[in-house]
């Protein structure tokens, strides 16, 4: 199993105070990893280093073998996604939002409707929705949007941090799936952080656990996973 991110001792603080610390884990090519743990646990903070919204104040990330300080923050975020937990939608219409991430791909205007299509498609939207002004979708659409947002860059990498907390269960199942064909079909390597252990079993490969900037556990996503308590989960 080959790393497609490598963390070395990584610490990092905000507002002087710590929020990962002695970070030593791999982040496995083109399978599906989810951070796990309790809210304040580092998950996001993970997240944001892995494609430099933060720099850590120590330690070292390697992105394919390369410490991560040497690629053009552009050229990395091309290839390494991040979607937020709220959707986030420019004005206009859905293909004004999609065209932001064009011009940063260096999408040429011709092949722009056929991409803008594809990765609508992708996301498991109609491409009709192109025309319709993004405050008039749903969350969930506006969800998927974002997905599609970032699948214009073609990349590598997408890291997704609690991208169904704002959705019901079952738009929040109807997300997941389609996510997990995108790493079968597109070959991605995924990290999502999330709090909803039982859904993460229906389609992680690999799992970190964080308590206090801490990861307290790894590895096979089976073994971890039926240990930990499910958040969501109602009492009878």
């Amino acid at each position: 199993m080959t790393a497609s991110f490598e963390l070395r001792g990584v610490g990092q603080a905000r507002a002087g105070r710590t929020v990962l610390q002695d970070i030593d884990v791999t982040i496995p090519r083109h399978l599906i990893t989810v951070l796990c743990g309790p809210s304040g646990g580092g998950k996001t903070s993970l997240l944001r280093l892995l494609n430099r919204l933060d720099d850590p104040v120590r330690g070292d990330i390697l992105f394919d073998g390369t410490p991560i300080v040497e690629y053009a923050v552009t050229d990395l975020r091309r290839r390494v996604a991040l979607v937020f937990q709220t959707p986030v939608m420019f004005s206009g219409t859905v293909s004004d939002n999609l065209a932001v991430a064009a011009e940063l791909a260096g999408v040429q205007d011709r092949r722009f409707d056929e991409q803008a299509s594809q990765v609508m498609l992708l996301a498991e939207l109609e491409p009709s929705l192109l025309k319709r002004p993004g405050g008039e979708l749903s969350a969930g659409q506006k969800q998927r949007v974002n997905l599609a947002r970032a699948l214009m860059t073609s990349p590598d990498v997408l890291l997704l941090d609690e991208p169904t907390s704002a959705l019901d269960p079952e738009t929040s199942r109807a997300l997941m799936k389609t996510i997990g064909s995108l790493s079968e079909v597109r070959r991605l390597t995924i990290a999502v952080a999330t709090h909803r252990v039982s859904e993460a079993r229906d389609y992680a490969h690999h799992a970190l656990v964080l308590r206090d900037g801490r990861v307290v556990d790894s590895g096979d996503s089976e073994r971890i996973l039926s240990g930990l308590p499910d958040p969501d989960a109602t009492s009878p």
